[in-house]
Order: C-alpha cells, then sequence, then structure tokens
C-alpha cells in the first residue's frame, strides 16, 4: 500500500479522497491556490502545500507546481479527482516519469478514450452498441452534408475533444448545417484548441444513462450498475439516482456483461464511467467514457456498498478486484444524489461570498459530502458545487421522500444555492413519476415560470 498520497483537486472531492486514505492507513498532501487557503482539504490533510494564486492556470492545472509539491513532500502516488488534471494524458505521463504513480487509467487509455470518434470505434469493435455517426473526423461543411443525408436528419457535431456541450449543435436540416457546423467548430476550437467535430444520429427525447465500472491490472473487471442522470440543465448535471427506473434487470446484466469484456480487452485499469443514451425503445448507445471517479460517485456507492475511491487507490497499489470487492456485487434499495451549488436557483447565476449559516441533515440514509462550513468563503473562481446532498431508501419513493425531508433540513444562509429548485423538482408530479428525459429541466423551468 501506498505510504503518501497527494491529491491534485480542491473542495468536496480532495476531502473525500482524504478520507479514503485515512481508513487505508496512509499519509496525505493537499495543493491549495491562495483562495483556498481555510478550505477544509487543507485542514484535514496531513500535509498541505500551496501551489499559486486563485487563478486555476496558474495553481491547479500547472503542472509543474503539482509534481514539485509532489516531488518536494516526497509522495509515492497522486489521486486527481475529477475534472482539472483528472483526464490529463500528459499529466499522468509526467507522473510516470517521476517515478509518482498515476491513480488512474495509464495515459494511453486516457487519450484514446479523451478523442471521441476513436472511443466509439474502440467501443463498436468490441460490440459496445453505438449511435450511427461518421467515421471519424468530418473535416468539411461538403463532407458534413455528405454524411447528414447518409444519416438522416436530425444530427448533432459534437467537439472531438470535448466535453460539456461546448462545441455541440443539433442540425435538424440541410438549410441549418452550414451555420451550426462552422458555430459548433468554432466553439470547440474556442473551448480546447482542437475545432474537430464528427457527427452522430440524434435522439430526440433521451436519456441519459452511464454505467460504473472498477478494473484492476490483471485483466478483471467489474460493472456496478447504472445511474439515471437525465435531470441536466445546459448539459450540466444537476441529480443523479440508481439504478435506472428504464434499465432492467436483463439489459443491465447485458451491457454490464459487454462492457467488462470490452473494457479487459482494451486493457483498462482503475475507476470509469461509460455514458449512454437510450431512446424510447429502451436501446442504449454508447456515447462517451469518462477515466475519472464521476462526481456522482455515490449513488452507486450507496447501492452497493462499494467503496469506489478506496478501490481507486488499492488498484493502484496493485490488488486484485476481488480483494476490493469482498464478494459478489448486491444491489439494494434506491440511491439519489442532488447537486448543492451556490448559484441563484432560477437564474443559475454564480453566488459568490461568504457563508453566515450552514447546517447539514442527517438521520438514516443520508449522506452529505462537502468542505464549507459557517464562516467558510465561497471563492468566485471555481466551479459552484459545495456539496453533494446522497440518500437512500429502500425504493425510489422512500428515497425520493427522505431527500425531500433532507433538503428542508439543509441550511445555507448568506449566498443563494440550487437547494429551492431540488425542492421544487423532488414535489414535480413528472420526476416522482419517472416521466422524464435529458429535456425534463427546459420544460419544469418554463412551467415554473408560468405559475
Amino acid at each position: 500500500m501506498f505510504r503518501k498520497i497527494l491529491i491534485a483537486n480542491r473542495g468536496e472531492i480532495a476531502l473525500r479522497v482524504i478520507c479514503a486514505c485515512k481508513e487505508l492507513g496512509i499519509k496525505t498532501v493537499a495543493i491549495y491556490s491562495e483562495a483556498d487557503r481555510n478550505s477544509l482539504h487543507v485542514r484535514f490533510a496531513d500535509e498541505a502545500i500551496c501551489i499559486g494564486p486563485p487563478r486555476l492556470a496558474d495553481s491547479y492545472l500547472n503542472i509543474p507546481a503539482v509534481i514539485s509539491a509532489a516531488e518536494i513532500a516526497n509522495v509515492d502516488a497522486i489521486h486527481p479527482g475529477y475534472g482539472l488534471l483528472s483526464e490529463n494524458a500528459n499529466f499522468a505521463e509526467v507522473c510516470q516519469a517521476c517515478g509518482i504513480e498515476f491513480i488512474g487509467p495509464k495515459p494511453e487509455t486516457i487519450r484514446l478514450m479523451g478523442e471521441k470518434e476513436k472511443a466509439r470505434a474502440a467501443m463498436k469493435e468490441h460490440g459496445v452498441p453505438i449511435l450511427p455517426g461518421s467515421d471519424g473526423v468530418v473535416a468539411t461543411e461538403a463532407e458534413a452534408m455528405e454524411w447528414a443525408k447518409k444519416i438522416g436528419f436530425p444530427v448533432i457535431v459534437k467537439a472531438k475533444a470535448g466535453g460539456g456541450g461546448r462545441g455541440m449543435r443539433v442540425i435538424r436540416s440541410e438549410e441549418e448545417l452550414p451555420v451550426h457546423f462552422a458555430a459548433a467548430s468554432s466553439e470547440a476550437a474556442s473551448a480546447f484548441g482542437n475545432g474537430d467535430l464528427y457527427m452522430e444520429k440524434f435522439v430526440e427525447r433521451p436519456r441519459h444513462i452511464e454505467f460504473q465500472i472498477l478494473a484492476d491490472s490483471y485483466g478483471n473487471v467489474v460493472s456496478l450498475g447504472e445511474r439515471e442522470c437525465s435531470i441536466q440543465r445546459r448539459h450540466q448535471k444537476l441529480l443523479e439516482e440508481a439504478p435506472s427506473t428504464q434499465v432492467t434487470p436483463e439489459l443491465r446484466a447485458e451491457i454490464g456483461g459487454i462492457l467488462e469484456k470490452t473494457l479487459s480487452k482494451i486493457g483498462y485499469i482503475n475507476a470509469g464511467t461509460i455514458e449512454f443514451l437510450m431512446d424510447e425503445d429502451r436501446k442504449l448507445y454508447f456515447i462517451e467514457m469518462n477515466t475519472r471517479i464521476q462526481v456522482e460517485h455515490p449513488v452507486t456507492e450507496m447501492t452497493t456498498d462499494v467503496d469506489l475511491v478506496k478501490g481507486q487507490i488499492m488498484i493502484a497499489a496493485g490488488a486484485k478486484l476481488q480483494d476490493v470487492l469482498m464478494g459478489p456485487i448486491v444491489f439494494r434499495g434506491h440511491a439519489i444524489e442532488c447537486r448543492i451549488n451556490a448559484e441563484h436557483p432560477e437564474k443559475f447565476t454564480p453566488s459568490a461570498g461568504k457563508i453566515t449559516a450552514f447546517h447539514t441533515p442527517g438521520g438514516t440514509g443520508v449522506r452529505v459530502d462537502t468542505h464549507q462550513y459557517a464562516e467558510g468563503v465561497i471563492p468566485p473562481y471555481y466551479d459552484s458545487l459545495i456539496a453533494k446532498l446522497v440518500v437512500r431508501g429502500k425504493d425510489r419513493d422512500e428515497a425520493i421522500s427522505r431527500m425531500a425531508r433532507a433538503l428542508e433540513m439543509f441550511i445555507v444562509e448568506g449566498i443563494h444555492t440550487s437547494i429551492p429548485l431540488h425542492r421544487k423538482i423532488m414535489a414535480d408530479p413528472d420526476f416522482r413519476a419517472g416521466n422524464f428525459d435529458t429535456k425534463f429541466m427546459e420544460r419544469f423551468m418554463t412551467q415554473t415560470h408560468k405559475k
């Protein structure tokens, strides 16, 4: 097992990794920007090193600064968390070159899955269902038109090297193609430094379903079931749940089995999430893979009792999957996670500032992952996530009721949060009935404003 790990992240995920390390008896090193000097991940780590000013490029995304901190602290490994450098293949390579274990997949695997058309090709080769689409990058408007006619409108173009909805456009007709193709390429180039696009068939009312996997260094892979992630705004998830009401045990076993074989052949190691769109016929189509731990990993932990972060660390240290899992996977109950963001609940504008009161709910089946506290300050430089409220119930109805009462007992004052929005979603008849897709929030906000 590792002696000391540096956490190359901030906020709640940095604190989450510290908790896992403490339970494994591993010393921890936190890195922080000047804006995060009073953050809890700094307080609870065994050591803490300031790596720069508030701006991400000068601190958390500054690879030389992160590596310097790791060498100064003489760590064995680095856990990247999610976001920031977690899917940066160059960072993983630098860790290797410096003799530091990167707790995640191999650099070549990160690179393969980071280029979406290559990921599609790899998944297709091994039998994972994918949406009809281009064979690779669509280089010109004329080529895009040719593919669109072959696939059939509507289609969607996506950034080769992107995510989060940037460099993405839905094209419903030949007339729309020139302007949307140019806009998507320009946005992708601006956001990712790469304007390349690929094209897929567009599913009108999809659900967003993702499967969690763990894989060791010996070719063993296990699927830990799926998460329902369809409640989104501008392609950013607001809440997640497990399992999905639309995935049958048979479909779960079928897709899980295919993914286990596929990722074993690819040589995947550590935690990963495979994302799918589900159409109205309940058919799943691969869209991308995230080669890291996800924000929403707690709902899988709550329904399987598998500690995914501990699993990541143990696998990176050479453990076999059987030693991580300690038995067969058993799915229990239903879990829901609400992402509590520091933002106006209707305008969705950021809300930085000082927290004057902070009380987290508790009780049976309730978990709160947070790095915030009363008198804590939300800096304006980073992601707005301040807490993840997670509940488990014996079934979905109990989970919704438990989440509703937990949200009511969650007090955050001094800033705006998304708590009022989540309370409204829990009370929505369509959500409670499981009647939703990725366009749910558009309809929900329209109806809310009418009222």
